[in-house]
């Protein structure tokens, strides 16, 4: 089984996910988003993985959220997608990728269900 974990070492979940996966045995693949952001196109695969609109992934409460307007509703999926891509902080962090499903480590135990 394959499992990568999109990680921000200096985030507690994210940190906390991939110790719970190490404590099971699992040493995923570590992407660190913030230095290797995923493509537009790997973030929509994700996001239909997840089954969320884009916003729904997206950490509003981050300086980059307000300062690239993107409290807009007028703002497409596309749009909002490109603002992760620009600035992968504002993606929700972690994201767990196995057997061909993801999830996000908010709680960590969280992506306990993928495995």
């Amino acid at each position: 089984m394959t499992v990568t974990i999109y990680h921000n070492p200096r985030c507690s979940k994210s940190r906390q996910t991939l110790q719970l996966l190490r404590d099971r045995g699992i040493e995923p693949a570590i992407v660190e988003y913030l230095q290797n952001p995923p493509d537009a196109a790997a973030l929509r695969a994700i996001l239909a993985l997840l089954d969320l609109a884009p916003r729904e992934l997206m950490r509003q409460k981050e300086d980059a959220y307000a300062a690239n307007g993107l409290a807009d509703r007028g703002l497409d999926d596309g749009q909002l997608i490109d603002a992760m891509v620009a600035n992968p902080i504002l993606i929700e962090r972690p994201i767990v990728l196995a057997n061909g499903k993801a999830a996000v480590g908010r709680p960590p135990e969280t992506v306990l269900d993928i495995l």
